[in-house]
């Protein structure tokens, strides 16, 4: 691997998680897995920077897919220059979740060059460097630091983590299950249209308990 690329390892948990489906408009109903965006902020709220981009490619689920579902009260509104009353407002939805998950998520810190910076107008450090930017996430990965607290899908369902060393033979297999689970979301794709931004699939195939991403300019994505 390239100087400017290393690979991470992060084993992440949580009670509950919700990881929604775009085709839902009402309901909130949850991919059966953690998808490559929500891993992907999970490495960001750690450390991010302009400099580096997180590719994910590697999703391992330790714990069997357990649903469960519950129905909330929600305000059907947002919050704008007008108040809001929540009496009126207010609705009841349902929400198809998961529970008890776990995960070892893998992904890559690409190093981008300035020209790669796309509509960022930081002027890059003087003593940037790759070799900067891996020390200080492992860093603060081996210490439990994030800039913003980890979740799963929604905020409400916090995530917990711990840096993991892909060499350590203790680590626990993932679960024996194989199944095709059909398409699911990788990604938003802000280099069109930032104010609505398309989203990008891909066919998740899981392996006794494996998921490889595809690379992002794989032709196995689909808008």
């Amino acid at each position: 691997m390239e100087d400017n690329n290393k690979g991470f390892c992060l084993e992440v948990w949580g009670d509950f998680a919700c990881f929604t489906r775009p085709e839902f408009k009402v309901e909130r109903v949850s991919y059966p897995v953690i998808t490559p965006s929500a891993a992907r902020a999970i490495f960001e709220a750690i450390f991010w920077k302009p400099a580096i981009k997180w590719i994910v490619t590697r999703i391992e689920v330790l714990n069997p897919i357990c649903w469960t579902s519950v129905r909330r009260n929600e305000v059907g509104a947002t919050a704008g220059k007008t108040p809001i009353y929540i009496e009126e407002k207010r609705q009841q939805k349902n929400t198809l979740m998961l529970k008890d998950v776990r995960y070892r998520i893998w992904a890559t810190m690409k190093y981008l060059k300035p020209e790669e910076r796309k509509n960022c107008k930081d002027k890059p450090d003087a003593d940037e460097s790759p070799g900067k930017y891996l020390a200080m996430f492992e860093r603060r990965a081996s210490k439990g630091q994030h800039f913003t607290h980890p979740y799963f899908g929604c905020r409400e369902f916090a995530a917990h983590y711990c840096l993991v060393n892909p060499g350590d033979e203790t680590l626990p297999p993932p679960i024996k299950d194989s199944q095709d689970l059909q398409f699911i979301l990788y990604d938003m794709d802000f280099e069109g249209n930032k104010e609505k931004p398309d989203p990008i699939f891909f066919n998740a195939i899981m392996n006794n308990g494996v998921i490889d991403v595809p690379m992002p300019n794989s032709n196995k994505l689909i808008k």
